[in-house]
C-alpha cells in the first residue's frame, strides 16, 4: 500500500465510522500506541473535513494489560488527554495491524478500566488474520491474508518519514 492507498483506506474508514455511529455525537478515537495514535489523528482530521466537527482523540497505552508482561512492570493506563471521560462514549480503538487479537483485547481491558463506554469499536488499517482470540474489527482499511512467516510493516509519515505498508517474508 502506498501513500495514496493509505489515504483512501483512511477516508473510507472515516466514512464508515460516521455511518455506523450516525455522526460524531459522543464519538472518541483512541489510538493504540505506537502507530495507532497517528492513524487516529488522521481519522479525526478526515471526520472533521467531512462533518465540520472535531472529535476527541487520545492515545492509549495498553502496556499494563498485555498478557506477556507482569502487571507490576507497568504503570497504570492513561490517556494523553487526562480530562477525557470515556463513560457513555462511543469509543473507536485505532491500530495499524490486527493479527492475533491480543493487543485489541488489552486495549478493551484498558478502556473498561478508564470508564464505561457505551460501545467499543475497533478500526484497523490492516487485518492480516491468524486470530488467537475471538476478536473482529469493525472497520478495516485492507485485508491482507498472510502466512505466519510473513510480517506486515506499516510506516507512517509521523513516525517513519514515509507512508507505506509492506508485506515482508521472515528470514
Amino acid at each position: 500500500m502506498d501513500a495514496d492507498g493509505l489515504r483512501r483506506a483512511l477516508t473510507r474508514i472515516a466514512h464508515e465510522i460516521l455511518e455506523r455511529n450516525k455522526g460524531t455525537a459522543n464519538l472518541v478515537l483512541l489510538g493504540i500506541q505506537t502507530r495507532g495514535y497517528p492513524l487516529a489523528l488522521r481519522l479525526a482530521n478526515k471526520i472533521e473535513q467531512i462533518e465540520g466537527i472535531s472529535v476527541p482523540v487520545s492515545y492509549l497505552d495498553i502496556t499494563p494489560y498485555r498478557d506477556d508482561r507482569q502487571p507490576s512492570q507497568s504503570p497504570p493506563p492513561h490517556l494523553i488527554n487526562a480530562r477525557l471521560n470515556l463513560t457513555g462514549q462511543k469509543v473507536v480503538l485505532v491500530d495499524d495491524v490486527l493479527y492475533t487479537g491480543r493487543t485489541a483485547r488489552a486495549a478493551m481491558d484498558a478502556v473498561m478500566s478508564l470508564g464505561r463506554a457505551s460501545i467499543i469499536q475497533l478500526a484497523v488499517l490492516i487485518d492480516r488474520g491468524h486470530r488467537e482470540l475471538p476478536i473482529r474489527p469493525d472497520f478495516v482499511g485492507k485485508n491482507v491474508p498472510t502466512s505466519r512467516r510473513e510480517q506486515i510493516a506499516v510506516w507512517l509519515q509521523e513516525t517513519d518519514a514515509v507512508d507505506k505498508v509492506v508485506l515482508m517474508e521472515e528470514k
